[in-house]
């Protein structure tokens, strides 16, 4: 996901309190023509959640967009380039000039139908996955059957141990290109043996992984996006308003999956309760 990722909405009453009352336990609710969006900010990602609340009460949000809108996957918004956005224009790399450092903290946190998280460059160009000042994204999703949850037990065990070979491999990359620019095939196949040996234990262990029992279940009844998770900051969660998030997939879309009808929104902060 190279774009960002983000959300919010409209709000026609001018108090912030009178405008989100009845969502008890909610600290923001993105207010959208489709309905509201009740969320609560984990306190375990207080840099996302702060910086989120400032955002939302400096009225930054207020007439945004949700510029990429995926059916059974999320929708997007958080762009300050979407406010008043000509239909051609292209949307998804703005932001407020700076980024977050990431909260990542799976399982605790993961992408489960209605999770908020935050949007990122990718890995190539950001491999400390800092997070966009202000994109996020809300989950849709879709639930997952035991079998398609093997399957992706199998590929995180393939993504991780690459991880853990080109960890080891790094600290051997210029004497890997040594000899690739010398022909020595010999040299660099006993380097990667080397690098082998050495991500040998790491690469063991991975063999073993298995989802959380309460992530399976969550994928298997709610459903969500599990293809994203320990990559990306969630940092809260929908309380009131999954419907809506559903009614929104459900708009149609043109190039770049933006709402050929734009999808405005607002954020209100709700009062201490």
């Amino acid at each position: 996901m190279k774009q960002y990722i983000l959300i919010l909405t409209l709000c026609t009453v001018a108090s912030s309190t009178a405008c989100g009352q009845h969502h008890k336990d909610a600290d923001i609710v993105i207010k959208t023509g489709y309905g509201d969006i009740a969320i609560k900010l984990y306190d375990d990602t207080p840099l996302h959640r702060d910086n989120f609340i400032k955002l939302a009460r400096e009225g930054f949000y207020d007439g945004l967009i949700f510029h990429r809108v995926i059916k059974d996957f999320m929708i997007q918004g958080g762009d300050p380039e979407s406010k008043d956005a000509a239909p051609e224009k292209m949307l998804g790399q703005g932001g407020p000039g700076y980024q977050i450092d990431a909260e990542i903290m799976y399982p605790k946190f993961f992408h489960k139908k209605g999770a908020l998280a935050a949007a990122r460059t990718g890995d190539q160009i950001n491999p400390e996955r800092k997070s966009s000042g202000s994109q996020f994204y809300i989950v849709q999703g879709k639930v997952y059957t035991d079998a398609e949850l093997d399957m992706l037990e199998q590929n995180i065990i393939r993504n991780q141990t690459q991880t853990v070979v080109m960890k080891y491999f790094e600290p051997h990359r210029n004497k890997y290109i040594e000899l690739q620019s010398a022909n020595d095939a010999e040299g660099m196949q006993k380097l990667q043996e080397q690098v082998l040996n050495e991500a040998a234990e790491e690469m063991e262990a991975l063999k073993s992984y298995k989802l959380p029992a309460d992530v399976r279940e969550a994928y298997k009844t709610i459903g969500g996006t599990p293809q994203l998770d320990d990559a990306y900051t969630v940092f809260g969660e929908v309380v009131e308003g999954l419907d809506v998030i559903d009614k929104i997939a459900e708009v149609e879309k043109g190039a770049q999956d933006r709402p050929l009808k734009n999808v405005v929104m607002k954020i209100v902060v709700m009062e201490e309760k």
